[in-house]
C-alpha cells in the first residue's frame, strides 16, 4: 500500500526569520537552538511554543572582534506565529551570564529569499 501525500493546501506553511546575533561568547548551532527554545518557552509557555515548529536552519559566524562575536541565523517557524516568535526573541538579553543581543533583519517565505538579507 502506497502512502498518500498531503495536498499542498493542507501542508503546514512556514516562514523564515533572518536574525543578527551579537554575543560575548562563542555560539554553536546547538547552543543557539536552546537559547531560542528557552526564550519562547519562558514568554509563551510550553503549549503555545509547541505550535511554532521552531527550527534553526543555519547559524553563520560573520565577524569576531575584541568586544563581541557576530552571527547571522535563519530560523524556520509556522506562518501564523510570526509575532509571537519575534516578541520572544526580542526579550533575550543574556545567556549563561553573558550578554547577547538578537535583532530581526527580515522575514521571508523561502530560504532562497533569506539570502538578500544576509
Amino acid at each position: 500500500m502506497k502512502l498518500k501525500v498531503l495536498p499542498k493546501s493542507q501542508r503546514k506553511h512556514y516562514h523564515y526569520l533572518v536574525l543578527d546575533i551579537k554575543s560575548d561568547e562563542k555560539l554553536s548551532k546547538k547552543v543557539f537552538t536552546s537559547i531560542i527554545w528557552n526564550a519562547c518557552i519562558r514568554f509563551q509557555g510550553e503549549n503555545n511554543t509547541s505550535n511554532f515548529n521552531l527550527w534553526v536552519i543555519d547559524l553563520i559566524e560573520r565577524d569576531s572582534n575584541a568586544f563581541y562575536n557576530e552571527y547571522s541565523a535563519i530560523v524556520r517557524f509556522q506562518r501564523e506565529f510570526e509575532d509571537e516568535v519575534r516578541s520572544s526573541l526580542a526579550l533575550v538579553n543574556n545567556f549563561n551570564k553573558k550578554a547577547i543581543s538578537i535583532t530581526t533583519i527580515g522575514v521571508s517565505g523561502t530560504i532562497k529569499g533569506c539570502n538578500k538579507f544576509i
